[in-house]
């Protein structure tokens, strides 16, 4: 079934499985895919490189201006390149994934994000995940939904997803890496982490990605009348 064309924002707490979720709407419905999580971790990875965030999460001033010639983007499909240079690998690292809140919590950088996201997203017909994007980044976006699962169980997918690149995570510590980003992204000044009011919850702790298409499908369905269309073959 081909689903009319509309923006989809997802918005939930980390390692819900937003992008995952996201990434298979896309390609279920044939959506373009933009992932807003991976453009902070790449501003994030940046920052690093050039030595504008300290240990204790101190961001030095010139990033704002040093942002004018960073180039990020996704190419192909939902790969983010730092100019010609895949960085797929080192914006999931636990170095990045530490400081990726403070960053995204800064109004130039937030900016720098909407700016390139709302050029991807021109187009139309698109499915996008992270923390503002159906209160701040696409306020008008015909289906919002919130995700959300328990604190243990995103911090297992969180954990089994490290070991799966060759990492060695401690449980403890990416429960505490979970919970510091939770906190830090819904008392944020700037476009703090919140559900929308029109929002969709979707409590993925029990559910199979199957069982969340389905949801999904319902859902877009029940809210354009479709739920006696014929399925496309």
């Amino acid at each position: 079934m081909r689903f009319p064309d509309i923006t989809i924002a997802i918005d939930g707490y980390s390692s819900t499985g937003k992008s995952t979720f996201a990434r298979l709407i896309a390609e279920h419905f044939d959506f373009l895919y933009l992932d807003s999580g991976a453009m902070y971790r790449g501003v994030t990875l940046f920052a690093q490189e050039q030595g504008l965030i300290a240990p204790d999460n101190t961001i030095d001033p010139a990033l704002e201006k040093a942002l004018a010639g960073l180039d990020l983007h996704f190419a192909p499909g939902t790969v983010l390149y730092m100019g010609e240079r895949n960085i797929e690998k080192q914006i999931r690292s636990m170095e990045v994934s530490s400081q990726v809140s403070p960053i995204a919590a800064v109004p130039y950088v937030r900016h720098y994000v909407d700016e390139r996201l709302h050029a991807f997203a021109a187009a139309g017909r698109v499915v996008m995940d992270g923390r503002d994007i159906g209160t701040t980044v696409f306020p008008d976006a015909e289906i919002k939904i919130f995700m959300t699962a328990r604190p243990e169980v995103r911090a297992q997918r969180r954990f089994d997803e490290l070991v799966s690149k060759g990492e060695s995570p401690v449980f403890e510590e990416v429960l505490r890496n979970l919970q510091e980003r939770d906190y830090i992204d819904s008392h944020r000044e700037t476009s703090p982490l919140r559900r929308a009011e029109d929002s969709f919850e979707l409590n993925n702790s029990e559910m199979s990605l199957t069982e969340e298409i389905a949801w999904v499908e319902g859902l877009i369905r029940g809210k354009f009348g479709l739920l006696n269309a014929p399925e496309e073959v």
